[in-house]
């Protein structure tokens, strides 16, 4: 009797797990040609990100992203920072490594703007819609991001498709928020004095809503940038190469120096972005 009042009954217990499983296992199986067809364009997305991104000579990057960073803030120091931070990728042999990791972040941030945005104005529209979406929007974010790579490594095996994969969904979630907050606190007046002019609801939101609301949408693609950065030593864990992978390669060896650089470098090229985003969505703002 003591059993039963301090352990839960092992008849009442059931393996969920094991039957969602065998689920995806068994869709897996019976649309693995789909899959494989999803996996060769993915795969060919990312190189051809690699490849546009290898063909720049390594100068002309540093360069461009310096004349960006004086441009956006206005201080020569600040760019010459940002080109500084990006010559140290290179100097500890990691621009190969960086550039392979801007493919699966630039991939997954694409894709998360056009699946995310449609959704966020589909939210901000659509009453029914908002309380269908949000709750998954709050169960995508608390969610243990450890979880999107067991069906996605599933469904497409290692390497850059899951990693995509599991980054676009955890990515997501910001653009889709950012979307549809900054449509819905457009100023009423403003709307309805378009509307009072004759214009329908769809040209009320293309041309007063969406570009009323597009330092928010801007914002909510650098938020987006940085959640996809944040998954880069995840996506190392199912074989995506990149900074990530050497993170990974140098923690399992427990060499602390070699793991150390291409950590900091991830946080140089993500203060870059970071940086660079918000100073555009500054002067976007001030316009």
């Amino acid at each position: 009797m003591t059993k039963y009042l301090l352990h839960f009954p092992e008849k009442w217990q059931f393996n969920a797990g094991t039957i969602i499983d065998d689920i995806i296992k068994a869709f897996s199986r019976e649309h693995r040609d789909v899959f494989s067809a999803i996996r060769t364009a993915i795969v060919g997305s990312i190189n051809g990100i690699n490849w546009l991104l290898s063909i720049i000579p390594w100068w002309l990057l540093i360069l461009a992203v310096a004349l960006l960073g004086i441009k956006v803030s206005g201080k020569k120091r600040t760019g010459l920072l940002y080109a500084v931070m990006l010559f140290f990728v290179g100097s500890c042999g990691l621009w190969e490594q960086m550039l392979e990791t801007l493919s699966i972040v630039i991939a997954s941030v694409i894709l998360s703007v056009i699946m995310g945005f449609p959704l966020g104005i589909l939210v901000a529209m659509n009453k029914r819609a908002e309380g269908i979406i949000r709750p998954v929007l709050d169960l995508m974010q608390t969610m243990p991001t450890f979880v999107y790579l067991v069906p996605a490594v599933i469904l497409f095996s290692t390497g850059k498709t899951p990693a995509l994969i599991a980054t676009t969904i955890y990515a997501i979630v910001p653009m889709i928020r950012m979307t549809s907050h900054g449509i819905t606190h457009v100023d009423f007046e403003v709307v309805e004095a378009s509307r009072a002019f004759g214009s329908t609801t769809m040209q009320s939101l293309v041309k007063v809503q969406i570009p009323q609301a597009l330092p928010t949408i801007m914002t909510g693609i650098n938020q987006t940038i940085m959640m996809a950065m944040s998954m880069v030593v995840t996506c190392a864990l199912i074989g995506a190469n990149g900074l990530g992978m050497e993170i990974l390669l140098a923690t399992n060896r427990t060499e602390m120096g070699k793991a150390l650089m291409p950590g900091i470098s991830i946080v140089a090229v993500a203060i870059i972005i970071d940086r660079l985003t918000q100073g555009l969505i500054t002067k976007k703002e001030a316009e």
